[in-house]
């Protein structure tokens, strides 16, 4: 596909930046640029959804309410976390059901982060958004999206969603579009996009899918355009990502045992690193860990099957179906009981074997992870004093 790459104004106050197709990631000074400073980057996958990632009756304070997860993103921020975002969803009354009602209850993730930019002063604000369902132009999100960049410096960014379920798509009048057209709208969509944040003249511009006439979009992102985010697991998916996404969101072909996924991951990361060689572009992996960590190996051991033993069986059943019917390729491989736990990779032991994972996830091509927990504020908290030291003396975190 031609792009033609449109080049930045150099007149004060803003920065003289690269082509707006380059990444934040390559302009010093930058808050992506700084994190990437790390050599393994930690994030919090914050539970804007009722049950979080686990369906388990298992007693624990994890809420999904502003307020909680204002706090978890500050106590995030403290310990040095880089990014925070979260999970976008729509789902009837009852969600997946059950006991708990599985994720009835949910924040919008784009509003939560927008409101998170105003409490915090260093952490990355990832918004998640579903690009493809109601009436979303490109426009729209350019506008939001450069207000954002705007209020938080620099640290806010879009990941990137195009949906893939039925269902959901439904609800807002609309029959599920085809896998791989969703990708071809989205490229689409990031184009205008792209454009939008880098032209200082009115735009014109005529695609398949959507359509500007001398549109026009203040304030200028701070360094280029915001950051950029997709996940995949499907060829479409990655030439997606190789040609846009700054951070990739991978999962395990394999299912959440650390073990079957460290096998896995090799090859499918390998993969993706060569989709963005193809367009000359170096792009960075997260994974989604669920940790389960106590001060010994045993200690962890009984907390995972405390929550297994706990499983609200008819969420978890209709959490898997869901699953199943999904035309994504992530998740495919994961067991029923791993549903009940949750998370992409599970981690369970003590500390020094958590730092192992981390170790061997980084070997296998992962730059960083996205972190869930089962009840997580304290289990944060553990993270932060008994984990987080012992990332640094292995060279995992610096600062």
């Amino acid at each position: 596909m031609h792009r033609t790459r449109i080049a930045m104004p150099s007149a004060a106050p803003r920065l003289a930046l690269p082509p707006v197709f380059a990444s934040p990631a390559d302009i010093p000074g930058s808050p992506l640029h700084e994190v990437l400073k790390q050599p393994l980057l930690l994030g919090l996958f914050l539970p804007v959804q009722s049950g979080g990632w686990s369906p388990s009756t298992l007693p624990r304070g994890t809420d999904w309410q502003f307020d909680y997860n204002a706090r978890l993103t500050l106590q995030a921020e403290a310990l040095g976390f880089d990014l925070v975002f979260g999970l976008a969803q729509w789902l009837p009354k009852g969600g997946h059901g059950g006991q708990i009602r599985y994720r009835e209850e949910s924040l919008d993730p784009f509003v939560t982060t927008a409101a998170l930019g105003a409490l915090t002063s260093r952490i990355l604000l990832i918004s998640t958004i579903q690009i493809l369902y109601g009436p979303w132009h490109p426009l729209h999100l350019a506008k939001f999206g450069a207000t954002l960049d705007h209020i938080t410096d620099g640290r806010w960014g879009l990941n990137m969603v195009t949906g893939n379920l039925r269902t959901q798509a439904l609800m807002f009048g609309r029959e599920q579009i085809a896998h791989d057209e969703r990708y071809a709208m989205a490229e689409e969509f990031t184009d205008f996009l792209t454009a939008l944040w880098g032209e200082d003249e009115n735009l014109s511009r005529a695609g398949r899918y959507w359509q500007t006439h001398d549109a026009y979009v203040s304030p200028r992102p701070r360094y280029g355009r915001p950051i950029l985010v997709n996940a995949t697991g499907s060829p479409a998916g990655m030439r997606y990502a190789a040609r846009h996404s700054d951070l990739v969101f991978v999962t395990s072909p394999a299912g959440a045992e650390i073990e079957a996924a460290l096998q896995a991951l090799p090859a499918h990361i390998a993969a993706l690193r060569q989709a963005g060689a193809a367009e000359g572009r170096a792009l960075r992996t997260l994974i989604n860990p669920m940790v389960i960590c106590r001060p010994t190996e045993k200690e962890a051991r009984e907390y995972h099957d405390a929550i297994v033993a706990a499983q609200d069986r008819q969420a978890v059943d209709a959490f898997q179906a869901s699953s199943t019917a999904r035309d994504s390729q992530a998740h495919r491989g994961h067991q029923r009981d791993q549903r009940a736990v949750g998370g992409n990779v599970q981690v369970v032991g003590s500390p020094e074997q958590v730092v192992d994972a981390f170790l061997r996830l980084k070997a296998a091509g992962c730059d960083g992870v996205q972190l869930t927990f089962y009840d997580f504020a304290p289990d944060l908290a553990y993270f932060g004093e008994a984990v987080l030291p012992l990332l640094k003396q292995a060279g995992l975190r610096i600062g």
